[in-house]
């Protein structure tokens, strides 16, 4: 069996070929900001990403043959977690989506595939997938519900992973677990089930390397209506340029580190406020388990950095056993969900408006 698996991110197009579960192609195709920029709104990035795709394929060689494609999911309505066959109902919810994001933009790409090649195309797991408990929708704001929109795909793969490592199931766990990246997202896991998250991608939870977290409300109503912001810089603000670049004009942990090292106070307290509340808003969620939690796993592309990780330990630990997964895990975990299904292990579930 052949598998193509596409993976666009913010700044990057990931690819994978599969066969027999073997990976026979795997590129990491990197968009410098000012390439994309050109394109305007991201739905725009369109053809771009396609022919990226097809232009990769071509150069290794590989036949237009596959017996499925998985993409990355897309952010329509919220869903419940699986495996979602890619059709024309979501392809027009994605088109219409309230949330615009590269990442839906592997489902169109796959559905046009699908429709040239005569193969099945799928999304798993996708950033909408929303499980929370109804009592965490409600805000003090009747007209405002809270909403789930973070790394579900890396999170349930690193749960099911850790559950398999210890011979059990993941629906059987308490689980907390916390991704670190461009964005936070930390939810509580109850037996298979992400029944409280933050959602990740509007800013809400702790501050991050690009993203503001959770506001004084006021504050930022004021400063909307004093013409500080637009609407659309507001948000794009709280999105993408908040958070640790803005303290420190730098989203890379990487560099952020070597100030540190370098003996930059500045630089230590932002990156310690910022795990600070991280630390705090994993401990909080102890509470949906009532303190009975299995194990906190910490993954993202900023656990490679041992600070980062030591710091958040040293205030969690009392909570559960800290387990580590660096980095993500989103192309194999794609790809394990097309096998699942392909081999009848999972169901794939029909996609309605």
């Amino acid at each position: 069996m052949r598998i193509l698996i596409i993976n666009p991110g913010a700044s990057s197009t990931k690819i994978a070929v599969y066969e027999d579960e073997q990976v026979t192609l795997s590129r990491n195709l990197q968009h410098p900001a000012e390439e994309l920029r050109q394109f305007g709104d991201t739905i725009h990035q369109y053809a771009f990403r396609r022919d990226v795709v097809l232009s990769t394929l071509n150069e290794a060689d590989i036949p237009l043959e596959f017996d499925a494609i998985m993409a990355r999911g897309s952010l329509t309505r919220p869903l419940i977690g699986g495996v979602y066959r890619v059709t024309d109902a979501l392809v027009e919810d994605t088109r219409n989506a309230k949330s615009q994001h590269p990442c839906n933009l592997g489902v169109l790409i796959a559905h046009e595939f699908t429709s040239l090649w005569g193969c099945p195309a799928y999304m798993a797991d996708p950033a909408c997938v929303d499980e929370l408990m109804p009592e965490v929708r409600i805000t003090g704001f009747p007209e405002i519900e809270r909403r789930a929109l973070w790394h579900a795909l890396n999170h349930k793969a690193v749960a099911r992973r850790y559950a398999r490592e210890r011979g059990c199931r993941y629906e059987d766990l308490r689980l907390i677990v916390c991704h670190l990246g461009s964005g936070t997202t930390i939810a509580a896991h109850l037996y298979g089930r992400a029944v409280d998250t933050n959602n990740g991608l509007d800013g809400e939870g702790p501050f991050s390397m690009f993203r503001s977290g959770s506001l004084p409300a006021r504050d930022v109503i004021e400063r909307c209506f004093r013409g500080v912001f637009t609407e659309k810089q507001a948000i794009d603000y709280i999105k993408q340029s908040s958070g640790v670049f803005a303290h420190l004009g730098t989203g890379d942990m990487r560099e952020a580190m070597r100030r540190i090292e370098a003996g930059d106070e500045h630089a230590r307290l932002i990156v310690d406020a910022m795990l600070y509340h991280t630390s705090k808003d994993i401990a909080a969620l102890g509470a949906t388990f009532e303190g009975r939690v299995d194990a906190i796993l910490l993954t993202g592309a900023l656990t490679h950095a041992p600070y980062v990780v030591e710091r958040i330990r040293q205030r969690v630990s009392f909570l559960a056993p800290v387990v580590v997964y660096p980095g993500e895990d989103e192309m194999q975990a794609l790809a394990d969900s097309a096998f699942a299904v392909l081999r009848g292990d999972r169901e794939a579930i029909d996609y309605h408006s």
